[in-house]
């Protein structure tokens, strides 16, 4: 059974930085693409960033590029995708969701953002940032 638990979340002040985890388990991952989306209160959920589980091949939205970084770890066999959150603005304020998905590696990159694609998602984790 594939899971997906994000954690990291927090409160932070504008400018802070955080790094929020998905520990993805159940399968292997090799062959699958990684996705953040977020998603405000009263908003749809938004896509941030995606990677290929291999480390290559990001993709971020016009909005989070440069601020926000996804990277992909293996080590000891724990599965994790990482989204590295610099200069945090108030915008910013959402639950993150991470989304795993087989499909997406028959796509280009500009794929990622689509929500209907991904098979897994995890929980969320609070991101709060005050001004």
């Amino acid at each position: 059974q594939v899971q997906l638990v994000e954690s990291g979340g927090g409160l932070v002040q504008a400018g802070g930085s955080l790094r929020l985890s998905c520990a993805a388990s159940g399968r292997t991952f090799s062959s699958y693409a990684m996705g953040w989306f977020r998603q405000a209160p009263g908003k749809e959920r938004e896509f941030v960033a995606g990677i290929r589980w291999s480390g290559t091949s990001t993709y971020y939205s016009d909005s989070v590029k440069g601020r926000f970084t996804i990277s992909v770890s293996r080590d000891n066999a724990k599965n994790t995708v990482y989204l590295q959150i610099d200069s945090l603005k108030p915008e910013d304020t959402a639950v993150y969701y991470c989304g795993a998905s087989a499909r997406l590696l028959a796509y280009s990159v500009s794929h990622y953002t689509r929500r209907e694609l991904y098979d897994y998602w995890g929980q969320g984790t609070q991101v709060t940032v005050s001004s």
